[in-house]
């Protein structure tokens, strides 16, 4: 037995020696952050877990307003089956910039903090944008190599700030979230991602076709510092938080607090109410009571399809033609959405600990629980109407 136990522990000890020489000491990470947390992946609070920058609230805050018909509508079965199927926590109504209805489940309130997982992808494209109009950064169109010459592979000099911002920058990333061993879990829980993203090469021509890859926006994240001499979570909170009149301080999750990059294709915790105020920027064409946040021709950009055969994402946007109306949206991970249909001055505010995988058609980039969440939001207001 005893001897049974002793090269137990040699393998074990050699297989942990081997994971590191491998590159593959961030698992270590991971099974203490996640799996010990009894979760298979990324879940709501990890933000916990890990070194955070602060986006401080704004020092004049600027609530919603609540619709004169606040919460009077009573939900739909479908829609109460869907948050109780998927774990919602939050779900939001807002309606010509009131809010209309809002419910929270599992001991959230419209404080309570929650990840974003890869909402903050918008949120990164967004100071993109502002750095556009504020002429830190030339254009959509301004090589990457401007601002990290040691960018490798065959085709990093052709790489553009907008092929990252429309995912389409021929990077070599594995966007498996649930496989322990791909790059992006491994990004994850890496404690140096500026090292880590100048080791991933640009091996196809860029520009030429959709193909969502976290690793863009991580890449685009470390343009946006070397463009303002600034951390993402300072930009944002100055140029985005303040101003859109935030009510809660948000975390911005950073791989180490020794390097404090963002974990710029995720992780920003917030709370429903403050995640809604980017849909209502993008809806209101960039500005916020008066303020010009973005350039309208950006807004623009994002809000519509770079490629034909890619209909579903502009420039940090996911975009959906459904009821005959075109809706954006925020989304990320578990079934975070900021969705928005700027016509009916729409915005529906669902947050959760899980989504399915079920698809209305193969193919579909959207899964069966958003159109849920849109027509059910309809259904209600369709009905208080006739009321």
């Amino acid at each position: 037995m005893k001897k049974c136990l002793k090269w137990l522990l040699i393998i074990v000890a050699v297989l942990c020696v081997a994971l590191y020489v491998f590159g593959y000491g961030y698992l270590f990470t991971a099974v203490k952050t996640i799996y010990f947390n009894g979760h298979s992946t990324a879940f709501l609070e990890d933000y916990e877990e890990f070194d955070n920058h602060v986006i401080e609230k704004s020092n004049q805050p600027q609530p919603w307003p609540l619709h004169k018909n606040y919460n009077t509508a009573t939900p739909t079965d479908r829609l109460t089956k869907l948050h109780k199927d998927n774990k919602s926590v939050a779900y939001l109504i807002i309606k010509n910039d009131s809010i209309w209805f809002e419910e929270y489940f599992d001991g959230y309130t419209k404080n309570s903090k929650s990840n974003s997982f890869s909402m903050a992808k918008t949120m990164v494209s967004a100071l993109l944008g502002n750095a556009i109009m504020e002429g830190k950064i030339q254009s959509l169109d301004e090589p990457v190599t401007h601002y990290l010459p040691e960018l490798e592979g065959e085709y990093a000099e052709d790489l553009t700030v907008g092929d990252l911002s429309s995912m389409a920058s021929g990077m070599q990333w594995d966007e498996s979230y649930y496989s322990p061993f791909s790059i992006t879990t491994r990004a994850y829980f890496d404690t140096d991602l500026r090292s880590m993203m100048l080791e991933v090469p640009i091996t196809s021509p860029p520009g030429q076709e959709y193909i969502y890859l976290s690793g863009n926006t991580q890449l685009l994240g470390m343009v946006l510092e070397k463009a303002t001499g600034k951390s993402l979570a300072e930009s944002f909170e100055e140029k985005f938080w303040e101003p859109m009149g935030a009510e809660n301080e948000a975390l911005w999750q950073v791989d180490s607090e020794e390097m404090g990059m963002e974990k710029a294709y995720c992780c920003i915790a917030s709370n429903a109410r403050d995640f809604a105020r980017m849909g209502k920027l993008y809806k209101d064409d960039g500005v916020w009571n008066e303020t010009r946040i973005l350039p309208k021709a950006f807004v623009l950009k994002s809000t519509h399809p770079r490629f034909k055969e890619s209909p579903e994402y502009g420039y940090g946007l996911w975009l959906l033609h459904h009821r005959n109306k075109d809706f954006f949206m925020l989304r990320g991970h578990l079934g975070q959405y900021v969705i928005v249909e700027p016509e009916d001055n729409i915005i529906i505010v669902r947050l959760g600990h899980t989504r399915p995988n079920k698809r209305l058609y193969e193919g579909d980039p959207f899964t069966a629980d958003t159109y849920g969440y849109i027509d059910e939001a309809y259904k209600m207001m369709d009905h208080a109407q006739k009321d």
